[in-house]
C-alpha cells in the first residue's frame, strides 16, 4: 500500500495570498502544491481580458509566486497543479516555460485543456446538446457567450503527472479534482475506485479555499482570540495527508496560526455545497455518510466517504455581457429618515422610468442621538443596469446631482457622479461528458487527446434513509441570537445561496434540525419569504443543507443585493433571536 501524499493549497482564489506558496514549501513536508484561481466571476474577467488580448486569460499572479518558489520545488521534488490557466492554459505554460529558461531550470510543464466549448456552442446547441437544468435538449441560453467552459476532472491530470510533468497547468478542472488528480495518481486508482475518488474529492473540497479550512471566515473565530489573541493574525494554509482509501487528514503546517478542528473543517465542508450527493466530472460524491474526529492538535480525520459513477453530463460555465450598471449612495443624516427616502424616489422617479432594473434600497445604518454624524446616517442606494450605456451614464447621474439644493436637508452623495460598468451574466448548462475529451498537452510538446469514459448515467439511490434525530421535550428556553449554538458558512452557485448550518453537540443538532425547518429559515431570513427554500441533513456533521435559489438574481457579476455572492448571509442568520433552549446555552449565557 502506497504511503499518505501530502497535498498542500497555495490559492482559494485570484488574489488570494501571494507568499502562500513560499510558505507552504519552507514551512514543511509536502508532496504536491495546488492551487484554484478560478470561479464563475473570474472566468468573466479573463474573458474580458481575452477579448482585449488574445495571449491573454490566465492568472499571471501564479507566475509571480512561481518565480520565488520554481527552484525549490524541483529540488524537493514537489509538483504543482494549479487551474490558473484558465482560458489560456497553453500561454501560461509557454510563460512558465520562459521563467524557467530565465531562472535557469529545466522545468516540465504540460497542460490539461479541452473544456473551452466558446466555438462549439452553435454546434453543440444544434445538435441538442446542450442544455440548462433539466430542460430539454438544445435550450440552453448561449447567444453573445463570452466564455463557455466545461468543468473537467481529474484524468488530463493523471496524465500529465505520469508523464513526469513538475508543472501542470489546466482550464476549467473542477477545484476538488486539482487535489484529486495528484491522488490518482499517486495511489493508482481507476475509474472504478469510487469511495476512494469521493473521498479525495471531499479532501479536496475542504483544501480549495486555502485558509478557510484553518480558521479563516470561521463562526466562532472569537473563542479562537480568547485562548491566543493572535491566533489569526496570520493563518496557516491547509493540507491534506490522503490514504490509499482516500481517508484523509486535514492539517496544517507546525507554527502557522489559524486551527485545525472539527468545526473549522465541518464550515469549509458546507461551504457552497448544492446537495448531500456532491456531484462531479471525477465521481458523485455522497456527504450524508462523513465522519469527522479530532486525530491530535490541528488534525482532523475525515471518514466516510461514499462514491457513486459520475453521470453522463459535465456542467458548463457560460458567461454573457449583459449591459451596464452604475450607482450611487445618498446618506440620509438624522431626522425623518422614511420621509427622506420617500421624497428622494418620487423625486428620482422620472429619470429612472426608462431604465430597464432600477433598485433603490435603504439601509438603516443610522443610530439616534449619534456622537459622530456618520453613524446619525442612514444609506439610500440608487443602482441601475441597462444594455444602454447612455441610459445609466449622465442620464442617471445628472438628474440625481440637479437634486442638490431642491430636495432633503443634508443632501449629498459619498462619491463623484460614476461612470457606467459593464456587467456580465452567468448561467450553468450541461453537456454530455462523451462530447468533451481531454486535450493535454504533455512535456515532451506532445498532445493526447483523451476520450471521455463510456457512462450511462448515475444509479439511482435512495435517499438516506436517517431522519432528523428525536430532541428532547421542555424545558426552559430564553432569547438569544441563534450564533450562540450554531456556526454557518454560506455561499453563492450562480443566482442560488447555499447555507450550511450546524451544531455543537448531538443535543443542539437534535433541537436544531426539529427547529429550523425551511418555512422557519424563511421567517428570519425575509429576503428569502418567497423563494423555494429546500433543507438536507448531514447527521456526521450535525448539519443541515439549504439551498436558496433566487436570493442572488443572476449571480455576482450582475447582482445588486448587498451581499452579491452571499458570504454573509449565515452571519445574518446566526444574529437572529430565537427561543433557544437553557441547556443548550454557554454556562456563562444559561445561568
Amino acid at each position: 500500500m502506497t504511503a499518505p501524499l501530502r497535498v498542500a493549497n497555495v490559492s482559494g482564489f485570484y488574489g488570494d495570498r501571494h507568499s502562500a506558496m513560499r510558505e507552504m514549501l519552507d514551512g514543511g513536508e509536502i508532496d504536491v502544491l495546488t492551487g484554484d484561481y478560478l470561479a464563475e466571476l473570474t472566468m468573466l474577467i479573463l474573458g474580458r481580458q481575452r477579448a482585449d488580448d488574445p495571449s491573454a486569460g490566465y492568472a499571471r499572479t501564479f507566475l509571480s509566486q512561481l518565480e520565488q518558489s520554481l527552484g525549490t520545488a524541483l529540488e524537493r521534488g514537489v509538483r504543482i497543479v494549479s487551474n490558473a490557466g484558465g482560458l489560456n492554459p497553453q500561454g501560461l505554460a509557454a510563460a512558465v516555460t520562459e521563467l524557467g529558461r530565465r531562472l535557469g531550470l529545466v522545468v516540465r510543464v504540460a497542460t490539461v485543456g479541452g473544456d473551452d466549448l466558446l466555438p462549439r456552442l452553435d454546434d453543440l446547441r444544434g445538435r441538442g446538446l446542450l442544455r440548462s437544468g433539466d430542460g430539454p435538449p438544445g435550450d440552453a441560453e448561449v447567444a453573445d457567450a463570452l466564455t463557455a467552459n466545461a468543468y473537467l476532472g481529474c484524468r488530463g491530470i493523471v496524465r500529465a503527472l505520469d508523464a513526469g510533468a513538475d508543472v501542470v497547468v489546466t482550464g476549467r478542472v473542477t477545484d476538488a479534482s486539482l487535489v484529486v488528480g495528484p491522488a490518482a495518481w499517486h495511489h493508482g486508482w481507476g475509474e472504478d475506485d469510487v469511495d476512494a475518488l469521493a473521498g479525495a474529492t471531499v479532501a479536496g473540497h475542504v483544501l480549495e479555499c486555502g485558509a478557510q479550512a484553518t480558521g479563516g471566515n470561521f463562526s466562532f473565530f472569537a473563542e479562537l482570540l480568547d485562548a491566543d489573541p493572535a491566533a489569526l493574525d496570520r493563518i496557516g494554509f491547509p493540507l491534506a495527508e490522503i490514504a490509499a482509501d482516500g481517508t484523509s487528514v486535514i492539517t496544517k503546517h507546525p507554527g502557522t496560526g489559524g486551527a485545525v478542528t472539527v468545526e473549522t473543517v465541518t464550515e469549509q465542508l458546507l461551504y457552497e455545497l448544492t446537495g448531500t450527493r456532491y456531484g462531479g466530472p471525477d465521481v458523485v460524491t455522497r456527504f450524508d455518510a462523513l465522519r469527522l474526529r479530532q486525530d491530535g492538535p490541528d488534525r482532523v480525520e475525515i471518514t466516510g466517504a461514499r462514491g457513486l459513477p459520475a453521470g453522463e453530463w459535465l456542467k458548463v460555465a457560460v458567461n454573457r455581457l449583459g449591459g451596464f450598471r452604475n450607482s450611487m449612495t445618498l446618506p440620509l443624516t438624522g431626522l425623518d429618515v422614511e420621509q427622506k427616502a420617500a421624497l428622494l424616489r418620487r423625486q428620482l422617479a422620472p429619470a429612472l422610468a426608462g431604465v430597464e432594473e432600477v433598485r433603490v434600497a435603504l439601509a438603516r445604518t443610522d443610530s439616534p442621538d449619534a456622537d459622530v454624524q456618520e453613524e446619525a446616517a442612514a444609506l439610500l442606494h440608487v443602482t441601475v443596469k441597462d444594455r444602454d450605456r447612455r441610459l445609466v451614464g449622465k442620464a442617471f447621474t445628472v438628474p440625481v446631482i440637479e437634486l442638490g439644493l431642491a430636495s432633503i436637508p443634508g443632501f449629498h452623495a459619498t462619491s463623484a457622479p460614476p461612470s457606467p460598468v459593464p456587467y456580465g451574466v452567468y448561467s450553468a448548462a450541461w453537456v454530455p461528458a462523451a462530447e468533451v475529451p481531454q486535450v493535454v498537452g504533455l512535456p515532451d510538446g506532445t498532445t493526447e487527446t483523451l476520450p471521455s469514459p463510456a457512462r450511462s448515467g448515475t444509479p439511482a439511490v435512495a435517499p438516506n434513509p436517517v431522519g432528523p434525530p428525536a430532541a428532547r421535550d421542555g424545558g426552559p428556553t430564553r432569547p438569544v441570537p441563534l450564533g450562540l449554538v450554531a456556526g454557518a458558512r454560506s455561499g453563492d452557485k450562480g443566482g442560488a445561496a447555499t447555507l450550511g448550518v450546524y451544531a455543537r453537540t448531538d443535543d443542539g443538532y437534535a433541537w436544531l434540525a426539529a427547529f429550523l425547518t425551511p418555512d422557519r429559515l424563511r421567517a428570519l431570513l425575509p429576503e428569502a419569504a418567497a423563494l423555494p427554500v429546500t433543507r438536507e441533513l448531514l447527521p456526521g456533521l450535525r448539519a443541515l443543507l439549504f439551498q436558496l435559489p433566487g436570493l442572488l438574481g443572476d449571480g455576482v457579476a450582475a447582482g445588486t443585493r448587498f451581499d452579491p455572492q452571499a458570504k454573509a448571509v449565515g452571519e445574518w442568520l446566526r444574529s437572529r433571536v430565537v427561543d433557544v433552549p437553557v441547556r443548550l446555552l454557554p454556562p456563562e449565557v444559561g445561568a
